[in-house]
């Protein structure tokens, strides 16, 4: 393969908790996908062997794909997983005195209101650690009470002594006057020379209180565990012969450099999923289609992406677990559920899935790595779908006879249902869990799914796919070749991205509106600067700008892209966007602009993809094997045809089984299958009698 790859190339690096997904993307456009078993006690060890199997593929010494690589961009669950797990540093927090307990106190209300029982975790900074400094800024910025640097000191002294690794601060309107915050950051890096300081006001300039002082927090969290593994992997992989900065993914899908990042990990907290919208703005574009659901299965979760004419929704917050982070992201509905769930039998008798995982060692019990817990992998193994053997160049082979044990033992005992149907239910439970994850992304903001592409992705969302599109009149089905390194792929085709935002806090008129124009320009120019820093000329910049309104009275914003003529015309914009979301509108209400945000992205050049050529293949498939069909309906004789040998213009009618180098695809019977131009797979479902379609 040495011969024919064309420099310079783009590497993507994609890391799971079950598998590390690599892709190379050569400048003919020439794809070369990977996956290697991933390493969660040391992920910077799994990429670098993830590496060393890419460059034995590609029969390159490593040297030479580093020096050849114009961008290598990573995207990593750490954050996340820090998060989730709790593993983070001691750290503490400096507050304005009086405020101390805002992280406790939160916003007040409960995600499920009527449960009002069921008590909060722990925060991520004991109150012992929450110290409070004299000072006080008016909402105006005005200072009402100088800053106390004794007050200041003190702290420091406390956070030594209690042996704290950051610390993050969250002071009291900050966001419009940070003079006091830059103050205390100055003397907390003098006095804590080893310990990582984090200001609200240089990461989340936003009004609310707790949502600064939540993002400041995880990010003082997140950084002593993640940026030591980030700087460590970005020099090991230098004296391996890479000579541009490594590039990460962020919450927003976009990437931004190792030095940017290290103010702001926080960003990287959906790194990994985020990079999705890029590959599926890719194949948006292949199918000429601009209305797009994307259900991205991995070994741990199902990560939900839409995209509405074109764009995907974006947030200004997120939530990992509960932590709440007040930053620019793609908007992703995740559920636990992946191949690696562990699936069993609950107190009330009730078939389970998830939410824990296997993970990737010891995995699931099919694996034979030393995991006995049935997962959704062993069901789908027991039902035939999946094959015995090797796996994944060989770094797995699955074992028939353990998923069997395990799925007898953990199900069909305690329910006295067969192995066969013990598979059969977790597979349809796991069906129904991500149909209602559909329905969280598209009905519940009055979107039909029906007039969207159903897009299945990751290693195991082409076995569900075709099946949940039926359960939903989705008529249309895309799974990528490369599905299976979805994430990674996406990685690739990332653009580097700003984002900036600005509190307004004044209502909406049109003089005010002018004012608020000048501000959007002046983020604009300060995202291409930053770019300009990266290496971009203006010629590939692209700005887009954003208001968050509200009517005057609300608590919570809505964001409305573009820039008006006209406060009418923005007005009206924001009325139409309130009505679609929640039914009503205030047409002659008041309406107050919150913040001003920009985001500046700096365009990759666009990758052309390369068509596949060959021999049509005749409709006889390669193989057979019994399998379970749909719903329980009984074992067949399943097509099973070979992924690699298939061409632009095949056409099959299921059922059939696709085996692919990334992952499997399960077609339903009467559902057709054809291979498109670059090798990807459209499916035509049928659907039941009743049921309607929108293509």
């Amino acid at each position: 393969m040495k011969d024919i790859l064309s420099p310079p190339w783009r590497i993507g690096i994609d890391v799971g908790g079950t598998f590390t997904d690599v892709v190379l993307i050569d400048g003919a456009g020439r794809v070369v996908p990977l996956k290697s078993p991933s390493v969660p006690a040391n992920p910077a060890a799994g990429i670098l062997r993830a590496l060393d199997a890419l460059a034995e593929r590609v029969g390159l010494p490593m040297r030479e794909v580093l020096a050849h690589c114009s961008h290598l961009i990573h995207g990593t669950t750490v954050a996340t997983n820090i998060l989730l797990e709790r593993k983070g540093a001691r750290i503490g927090l400096l507050t304005t005195a009086g405020f101390r307990d805002t992280l406790e106190i939160r916003r007040g209300y409960r995600e499920f209101m009527w449960d009002h029982r069921t008590p909060w975790r722990d925060v991520l900074v004991p109150r012992s650690l929450r110290l409070a400094v004299r000072e006080r800024i008016n909402a105006e910025g005005h200072v009402l009470e100088p800053l106390d640097e004794a007050s200041v000191r003190e702290a420091a002294a406390r956070f030594k002594e209690r042996g704290v690794e950051a610390v993050g601060i969250c002071l009291l309107h900050a966001y419009v006057n940070d003079a006091h915050e830059r103050r205390c950051a100055e003397l907390l890096r003098k006095l804590l020379p080893d310990v990582y300081v984090s200001a609200s006001s240089e990461l989340a300039p936003i009004a609310g209180e707790y949502e600064r002082a939540s993002t400041v927090a995880a990010n003082a969290y997140v950084a002593p565990r993640l940026l030591p593994y980030l700087k460590e992997l970005a020099v090991e992989l230098r004296s391996r012969g890479l000579s541009r900065d490594l590039l990460l993914v962020q919450s927003n899908g976009g990437a931004i450099s190792l030095n940017q990042v290290a103010q702001r990990p926080a960003a990287l907290a959906l790194s990994g999923p985020a990079a999705g919208l890029a590959s599926l703005s890719f194949y948006g574009r292949l199918m000429e289609s601009e209305n797009l659901i994307a259900i991205e299965i991995g070994g741990t979760s199902c990560d939900v992406t839409l995209v509405d004419k074109g764009k995907v929704a974006q947030a200004d917050r997120i939530d990992v677990g509960d932590t709440l982070i007040a930053l620019p992201s793609v908007e992703i509905h995740t559920i636990g559920t992946g191949g690696g769930t562990i699936c069993g039998v609950d107190a009330g008798g009730l078939i389970a899935v998830g939410p824990h995982g296997a993970g990737a060692r010891p995995g699931p019990a099919c694996y034979g790595l030393g995991g006995t817990q049935a997962t959704v992998t062993d069901a789908q193994l027991a039902l035939g779908r999946l094959r015995e053997g090797s796996y994944a160049g060989g770094s797995l082979k699955l074992a028939r006879r353990l998923a069997e044990d395990a799925l007898n033992r953990d199900v069909g005992s305690p329910l006295g249902l067969s192995t066969d149907a013990s598979a059969d239910a977790i597979v349809r439970l796991v069906d129904q869990n991500i149909r209602h994850a559909i329905e969280k992304v598209s009905l519940e903001r009055g979107l039909d799914p029906a007039r969207f592409v159903l897009v299945g992705a990751g290693g195991a969302g082409a076995l569900h796919v075709a099946n949940v599109a039926r359960r939903m009149g989705i008529a249309q089905v895309f799974v990528p070749r490369l599905a299976g390194v979805f994430c990674a792929f996406g990685m690739c085709n990332a653009d580097v991205r700003h984002d900036l935002v600005q509190p307004f806090g004044k209502p909406l008129s049109e003089e005010l509106l002018t004012l608020a124009r000048e501000g959007l320009a002046a983020l604009e120019s300060a995202g291409r600067a930053r770019l300009r820093e990266d290496g971009f000329d203006d010629a590939a910049v692209h700005c887009s700008h954003a208001f968050d309104l509200r009517y005057s009275g609300q608590q919570w914003t809505i964001r409305v892209d573009g820039v008006s003529e006209s406060a009418a015309e923005l007005h009206a914009a924001f009325d139409a966007e309130h009505e679609r979301l929640y039914g009503s509108n205030q047409p002659d209400g008041d309406i107050e602009i919150v913040n001003l945000r920009a985001a500046a992205s700096g365009q990759l050049p666009t990758l052309s993809p390369a068509t596949l050529s060959g021999e049509l293949l005749s409709d006889a498939p390669v193989a057979s094997r019994r399998a379970v069909f749909v719903d329980g309906a009984g074992l067949i004789d399943m097509a099973v045809l070979d992924g690699a040998l298939l061409r632009p213009g095949h056409v099959f009618v299921g059922p059939a089984i696709v085996e692919e180098a990334t992952t499997t695809i399960l077609v339903g019977e009467g559902d057709r299958l054809e291979v498109d131009p670059f090798g990807n797979y459209r499916i035509s479902i049928a659907l039941q009698t009743g049921e309607t379609a929108h293509v």
